[in-house]
């Protein structure tokens, strides 16, 4: 009975499929419409589809756009007014790709005389109001800036505290990477050509979608008269567009990607036909998603308020279907049967509305979906051989017997495959993620290499095969996982994203130095992960977030200050012991608040050593490339490439500014466009520390508060040698903690 029904199935689909053919070749039909009767729907090489139109009577109510015939081939454009170029259109994802007006503005060669320059993206006269169904794609887009020494803030129009992002461009007179990204042989041969790290210009997501954004460019202060900031641009754009060295005429050219939604101000529809039960109706009173094979997702902006309508909702084709939802036949059944590689099926496909039928051929039966699934029945076979019993009853034995070998030699040999394939991919990932120069730099304690090796395995129990509920946090470059070893250890498991030789070298980096390192304000590293094509570090689990989270909160009060000094003492020792106490002297090289972790009891754990460097006992300094994150960055280290221990003094002292101030470094800019640095030097110079500190720290604390800050002036001192020691301050900072008669078994040690 059931064949039969799939037999009657198919042939009626195929008699519907040929007559559909037949009409449209009578009518000279193409295919489906995109747009409304009578519309144009295509200008130049871009498509127009509804509920986009050209022309009144060819659009839903702000969906109007403009096709420019003085241009060959022909523009199209946004609105009536064509400012914002439309390039492309994309129902599918409700996404609309244009090109602006040189994103903010081009200023290549503008003089910045002043301390500042501000200035806004889009808006009205651009055709993206506050009640359209525009709004800029914050999945889409970022900031890009072009330039020396200068930082750009990206704020919420219309308001001074509502800030949305920011990034830092600064160069080097030792460098020159500008100047070498911008000649022909390198724009793309090298890698620092073709993404922004901070050195010449920097990228960073627009964070939330608007319609409307204010900017405000300034410059950083620098102490490398060579250096020339006065050649710089600015844009907002489509993400990965950028690439340092490309000509300016193409930054003429500026794509950039919109959202785009049905509007609606009323309540949803009482109507019964599928997927439109939880629409709201459009501005003209219908529900726009017409295709009675079409349903809609109901949308609440969360980005920004309109000021007329408060529900939203874009329309999609049922699965198994494609086309136009907004239009009434627009969603068309896909035959999936004459897809190429596309449908999975090995027997007879039958077509049928929004879905498809795969079955064995008749007189064969099982799994139609694999290669060589279906086998012939025994009627079949019966069918088609002589009548010799005994004969029949020996073939089949002998064939049960030589399909089992069959199947137990394939399965064994799979087997064995599968496991020789595996160890090949062990070792080619081993090799790839560095595995011999780990072996090297802690070949002298093998105990550690062997410790230090965790198997993929014993990672994916930990984590339940990397469950998505086991995320802690997903940045841009990888992932943390908390987990549970089989030891019982609760653990972080940071998974990056991508392969990049360059952090391949700091994750080795990282794992020789925390592999020899035993400190209790310094984060425990529990093994790596060499098994996979991405590197994994296993580190202990700390609950209560980072120092930063902590202090930059919207409360008024946010850490006490007794926990924030004796915080700075646990930094200062950490810091101090890897400087003195280690058998070969490590220099951080990213001291900052995000880098420091906090237990459930407020204790430091210092983390983050992928850009750590070793110091020979011998020597006072390295000379290496500049990394760091600004406005922690010591100056002389930018300057010259030459580290030493005192740049991560000079670092900390930031921290304790930070401490003291609640300000970030790197975003902070007083109203004469002074660094945080800067700026807290010269009001305690002037003996108005007062104008800076954070009301909590004036309010709960006394005298120390100074001590504290001009122990912070002198770690940041510009000229290296007149900074002291970390063990200097670790002192220092025990002795202002002890006289407070703090409990000092807070901050002992334990190595």
């Amino acid at each position: 009975m059931r064949t039969l029904l799939i037999r009657l199935i198919r042939w009626a689909s195929l008699l519907l499929a040929a007559t559909a053919e037949l009409v449209a070749a009578a009518a000279g039909v193409e295919g489906p419409p995109i747009g409304l009767a009578n519309c144009t729907t295509k200008c130049g090489d871009v498509s127009v589809p509804y509920p986009f139109g050209i022309g009144s009577g060819c659009y839903l109510t702000g969906f109007n756009l403009t096709c420019n015939t003085s241009y060959a081939p022909p523009r199209l454009f946004l609105g009536d007014d064509g400012t914002l170029r439309v390039m492309d259109i994309s129902l599918d994802n409700a996404t609309m790709r244009v090109h602006g007006p040189h994103g903010y503005k081009d200023m290549s060669g503008t003089y910045m005389s002043d301390a500042n320059i501000s200035g806004t993206w889009g808006g009205p006269s651009w055709g993206l109001t506050e009640d359209g169904p525009y709004m800029l794609s914050d999945e889409h887009n970022e900031v890009v800036l072009v330039g020396c020494q200068l930082v750009v803030e990206l704020r919420i129009p219309g308001t001074d505290d509502r800030f949305i992002n920011s990034c830092a461009s600064a160069c080097s007179s030792r460098f020159e990477i500008h100047g070498q990204c911008l000649k022909p042989e390198k724009t793309r041969s090298s890698p620092r050509c073709r993404a922004c790290t901070g050195i010449s210009c920097c990228q960073a997501p627009i964070m939330s979608g608007y319609t409307t954004y204010d900017w405000r460019l300034m410059i950083l202060q620098t102490h490398d008269s060579d250096i020339d900031n006065n050649f710089f641009s600015l844009h907002i754009s489509e993400e990965g567009w950028f690439e340092l060295g490309k000509s300016k005429l193409v930054y003429d050219l500026v794509p950039a990607v919109l959202k785009w939604n049905i509007i609606s101000d009323v309540l949803p529809s009482n109507e019964s036909r599928e997927g439109n039960t939880t629409c709201h109706r459009d501005i003209l009173g219908s529900i726009s998603c017409h295709s009675r094979h079409s349903t809609c997702t109901n949308l609440w902006s969360q980005n920004r308020i309109f000021s007329k309508y408060n529900n939203s909702y874009t329309c999609h084709c049922w699965d198994g279907y494609q086309g136009n939802p907004y239009l009434p036949d627009g969603c068309q059944d896909i035959d999936e049967c004459s897809l190429p590689n596309t449908v999975f099926c090995y027997g007879n496909c039958t077509n049928t509305p929004g879905d498809y039928l795969c079955e064995c051929p008749h007189g064969s039966n099982g799994n139609p979906s694999v290669p060589n699934g279906c086998i012939k029945t025994e009627a079949s076979l019966a069918s088609n051989r002589p009548s010799h019993t005994g004969l029949s009853i020996g073939l089949g034995v002998g064939s049960f017997a030589l399909l089992l070998f069959l199947f137990l030699g394939t399965t064994f040999l799979m087997r064995k495959l599968t496991t020789r394939k595996k160890k090949r991919q062990r070792e080619r990932f081993f090799k790839q993620n560095r595995g011999q120069l780990l072996q090297q730099l802690v070949a002298h304690r093998t105990d550690i290499a062997e410790r230090m090796i965790v198997t993929l395995e014993e990672l994916e129990k930990a984590t339940n095969n990397f469950d998505k509920s086991r995320e802690l946090g997903n940045g841009g470059h990888g992932t943390v996982y908390k987990g549970i070893l089989t030891s019982q250890h609760v653990v972080a498991i940071k998974k990056s994203k991508i392969v990049i030789q360059r952090e391949i070298d700091q994750f080795i980096n990282e794992v020789a130095i925390l592999s020899q390192i035993n400190h209790r304000n310094i984060v425990k590293l529990f093994g790596c992960c060499l098994e996979t094509e991405v590197h994994l570090l296993v580190y202990e689990f700390i609950s209560n977030g980072t120092l930063h989270n902590h202090l930059h909160v919207e409360a008024p009060m946010s850490i006490s200050w007794k926990d924030r000094l004796r915080i700075a003492v646990e930094i200062a020792k950490a810091i101090a012991y890897l400087h003195s106490l280690v058998s070969m002297p490590i220099i951080h090289r990213d001291i900052k608040s995000p880098n420091i972790l906090l237990d459930e009891n407020l204790n430091v754990k210092l983390s983050d050593f992928g850009a750590s460097r070793y110091v020979p006992i011998d020597q006072t300094g390295v000379d290496t490339t500049v990394q760091g994150t600004f406005g922690y960055l010591d100056p002389i280290y930018y300057s010259n490439g030459h580290l030493t221990e005192k740049s991560d003094v000079y670092s900390f002292g930031v921290v304790l500014i930070e401490l003291l101030t609640r300000e970030k470094p790197v975003a902070y800019r007083s109203s004469q466009g002074y660094g945080l640095v800067s700026h807290f030097v010269t009001l305690l110079s002037e003996g108005n520390l007062s104008h800076i500190l954070d009301p909590q720290v004036a309010q709960e604390g006394a005298g120390e508060v100074v001590d504290v800050a001009l122990l912070a002036a002198i770690c940041v001192k510009f000229t290296s040698t007149e900074r002291p020691t970390m063990r200097q301050v670790e002192m220092t900072l025990e002795g202002i903690y002890a006289a407070k008669d703090f409990d000092s078994s807070d901050v002992t040690d334990d190595e």
